[in-house]
């Protein structure tokens, strides 16, 4: 169940634990890709996963803004620091808790958020009532993962798919021709980069043109199996903590 769209009596009749919370960021994505695309196949991936099971899953708003300062050189990136994000984050999944949805999901669409997002899970669930386990999308879709870059093959084919009206077509070869092959500047193991503008032109990482809307629809179908079978698991699973002293 929707929670923007239900009201509070309807989600008090819920019997479900089970709650889905997708996260993503609004920052750059390059010319022919939208500043939301991170919150989009986050959503798209949920609701995507949460069709697939039996179980009653209560679907969370997504949170919009994470930790995105690697972008900051380009218009309308938005960002909060980790210590707030792992804040908001963490108080936003305790309040489904305090309702008695204390299995939760976090749905993740950038990845920026990864650190942050498995601190949160863990810290929530050794000192609170809530088991809490973070999901990235892109991380679970099988060899297409290797692809993952910026604005790249991945997102772009995802958008294609979900939100067609929103790739700026048109600037594609101009996404293309200012994209770097890859994340970062690299020296003996190390990122010399702390920003996507050190190394990439127009902030793309990764050839768009190999994202078309058919890998779009491998894509959503990979992520939601995925997040469907561990929402079966953390649905059924004992959550109780081991203590061996």
């Amino acid at each position: 169940m929707d929670l923007t769209a239900a009201t509070w009596t309807d989600i008090g009749e819920l019997e479900t634990d089970l709650a889905v919370v997708p996260v993503g960021s609004t920052e750059q994505h390059g010319p022919h890709a939208p500043l939301g695309t991170d919150v989009l196949t986050a959503e798209a991936v949920a609701d995507a996963g949460i069709e697939r099971v039996e179980h009653e899953v209560v679907r969370a708003p997504a949170i919009p803004v994470g930790v995105a300062a690697e972008h900051r050189q380009f218009p309308g990136t938005m960002w909060v620091s980790e210590d707030t994000f792992r804040d908001y984050v963490g108080e936003a999944v305790e309040s489904l808790a305090h309702h008695g949805f204390d299995r939760v999901i976090i749905v993740n669409g950038h990845g920026g958020n990864v650190d942050a997002l498995r601190e949160v899970g863990g810290r929530l669930t050794r000192g609170s009532d809530a088991y809490v386990v973070p999901f990235t999308w892109f991380e679970a879709v099988g060899e297409h993962s290797d692809d993952m870059g910026h604005g790249g093959p991945l997102e772009t084919a995802l958008l294609r798919h979900c939100e067609p009206a929103l790739v700026r077509e048109d600037r594609i070869d101009e996404a293309r021709a200012g994209a770097a092959d890859g994340w970062g500047d690299w020296t003996s193991h190390v990122n010399l980069a702390y920003d996507s503008a050190e190394f990439t032109e127009n902030g793309v990482v990764g050839d768009p043109a190999d994202g078309d809307a058919q890998r779009g629809e491998t894509l959503l179908e990979l992520a939601a199996d995925s997040l469907a079978r561990l929402l079966e698991t953390v649905a059924e699973r004992d959550v109780s903590r081991p203590d061996h002293r």
